[in-house]
């Protein structure tokens, strides 16, 4: 009997559940966190008008950008991970202290070759905890004898009931590249960010945490990264919506996206090397601190490279 398109969509989803409604949801389609539930409370965004067809980026959630960010004459836009099916490596496995965890990978193959023919490995483990995600990333290139050159972003889009009363902290002093001024350069001078317009940034040399307030239910959203350098800032407010047939014109104001990542330059990965790169995202209401002692997770447990 035929494959229906219930049983592959069945098959194409991984869910970490933790209990206490709290879940992650993975799309194995580009490795996409679809969904991520704290107390049955979703924090992140999935546009209404979404494709899930498998044949192109799903628009919300949790997005994985490699090997390129923004256009490429080689291939599509943000590159081919977030539009390949990833592989399951270890399924959702549930850890001493409860939390939960699981395993995604993504090797070069002949569709990734026609377009960016070189040798990879991506190793993309999440764990679910109680108010967290984390995400720990390492890049292989198992060549002898040619070196590669990557982005890599997660393009995290969060739901917020209004985008406009929103603040993000930690861009204060940095320099970004305004896509929507010609790609001009400035320098941030608001100890705070807010969005009221079209918003399209490349903050560069950005600290390791950044702070949004007026998330769900009016909570904070702490961003924490390792080896992600920038941080972009996007919301195609009302005009850009309406170019978008995979995003409602009425969407704008319940979605932010706050990214990390490697952009402005581009990882440099020698023969036989590996990346390594991590990020938290946290929900809280009052001041709470990431316990930072073991974030930067030791990747070589789960990297297993031939």
């Amino acid at each position: 009997m035929a494959t229906t398109a219930a049983a592959m969509a069945a098959t194409s989803v991984v869910v970490l559940d933790r209990g206490n409604n709290t879940t992650c949801t993975i799309n194995l389609h580009g490795a996409t966190v679809v969904s991520w539930r704290v107390n049955n409370q979703e924090q992140l965004f999935v546009s209404k008008l979404a494709s899930f067809d498998g044949k192109k980026a799903i628009r919300g959630g949790i997005p994985f950008v490699f090997p390129q960010f923004g256009a490429w004459s080689f291939g599509p836009q943000h590159g081919f991970a977030r539009i390949t099916r990833w592989h399951l490596e270890r399924p959702p496995d549930r850890l001493h202290n409860g939390d939960v965890e699981a395993i995604f990978s993504l090797m070069d193959n002949d569709f990734t070759r026609s377009i960016w023919n070189y040798q990879f490995r991506i190793t993309y483990r999440l764990i679910l905890r109680e108010k967290e995600l984390h995400f720990h990333i390492g890049v292989y290139n198992p060549s002898k004898e040619l070196s590669f050159t990557f982005n890599m972003l997660l393009h995290t889009y969060l739901k917020v009931p209004d985008v406009r009363r929103c603040q993000i902290t930690g861009l204060q002093g940095c320099h970004f590249i305004d896509k929507t001024r010609e790609n001009a350069l400035y320098q941030e001078g608001r100890e705070v960010v807010t969005v009221n317009e079209w918003t399209d940034r490349i903050y560069q040399h950005t600290p390791q945490e950044h702070v949004i307030t007026n998330v769900v239910s009016g909570r904070k959203m702490r961003l924490h990264k390792y080896n992600f350098p920038d941080t972009v800032i996007w919301n195609p407010w009302i005009d850009r919506s309406r170019e978008m047939s995979d995003f409602g014109d009425d969407e704008f104001p319940n979605m932010l996206c706050v990214e990390a990542g490697n952009v402005t330059s581009p990882v440099i990965l020698l023969p036989g090397t590996a990346f390594e790169a991590s990020q938290i995202l946290q929900q809280f209401k009052c001041p709470y601190t990431i316990n930072s002692s073991n974030w930067k997770s030791n990747l070589t447990n789960f990297l297993q490279y031939d």
